[in-house]
């Protein structure tokens, strides 16, 4: 977990994204910000030398100008000065937020395109399917394929199903893990996108599709105990049996019948 200094930095940077990112190419802006990360996770000394909490921010800002200049775009470039002009409290966690933040462009971009939900969605049933083919997440979180071939097995399954947010997403998560599964990549994705829009994500379990109006009354249920927006996740799963199986955050809500069997039968057993 970040530092208070890092979250309080986290917090002024999110803050001024706005501002920085409302006359640019969202889609270019997120992919700038994701090159500038995968130069800052490989360039360790110039990592440390941006995160050094003894220079003064400006001096870190006028190195990130020198770098980058003519090579980003000017909002790019007026993102990672103002990242780098910031405390943290380690060097990843400055990393860390320049991911948030590209990934904070594509979900703008998505927004702008009237997508924002397809993109939680998409990558939702993307971990799914990862999940359930064994094989194919052994080929996509292993060492043996190079990035690039990684990067056309990923387009050969969902280029043509998903929007293009999402594909950068998922090809960002499979080819630099930074030292995550692929499950918990897209797991963190999706909850940032969620906290920028101030809301939960509930993964919901269920034997059968719900109508689109059992979806609203769900959400506006678990809004209204919450306190905040709440996006679902639904997964079909046959062993429920009755009723939903709903996980938020770290709290378990169990209404199917399997599962109050599954309590009776340990009721029974102690």
């Amino acid at each position: 977990m970040a530092g208070a200094v890092s979250r309080a930095s986290l917090a002024e940077i999110t803050d001024n994204f706005a501002n920085f990112s409302k006359n640019a190419d969202a889609t270019v802006l997120g992919a700038e910000l994701l090159e500038i990360l995968h130069l800052l996770d490989r360039e360790h000394g110039l990592r440390r030398a941006l995160s050094d909490p003894a220079k003064p921010g400006e001096e870190k800002a006028n190195i990130a100008q020198a770098l980058f200049e003519g090579k980003v775009s000017a909002p790019a470039l007026a993102i990672l000065k103002d990242v780098v002009s910031r405390k943290w409290s380690r060097p990843s966690e400055l990393t860390d937020a320049v991911e948030q933040l590209a990934i904070g462009s594509y979900a703008l971009a998505a927004e702008q395109n009237g997508t924002l939900d397809d993109l939680e969605d998409e990558l939702f049933r993307f971990s799914r399917l990862v999940e359930g083919e064994p094989e194919l997440r052994n080929a996509l979180a292993g060492q043996r394929l190079p990035a690039e071939r990684k990067t056309e097995l990923v387009s050969a399954l969902i280029a043509d199903k998903v929007a293009a947010p999402s594909l950068a997403l998922i090809n960002e998560v499979v080819t630099n893990p930074r030292g995550r599964s692929l499950e918990r990549g897209l797991a963190e994705i999706g909850k940032n996108i969620a906290t920028r829009r101030n809301r939960l994500v509930a993964t919901v379990r269920t034997a059968v599709a719900l109508t689109d109006e059992q979806q609203t009354r769900l959400a506006a249920a678990l809004g209204a105990s919450y306190g905040r927006g709440v996006h679902l996740n639904i997964e079909i799963d046959p062993t429920v049996i009755g009723g939903l199986a709903v996980q938020l955050g770290d709290e378990a809500i169990d209404g199917t019948i399997a599962g109050r069997l599954d309590g009776v039968r340990r009721r029974i057993a102690s």
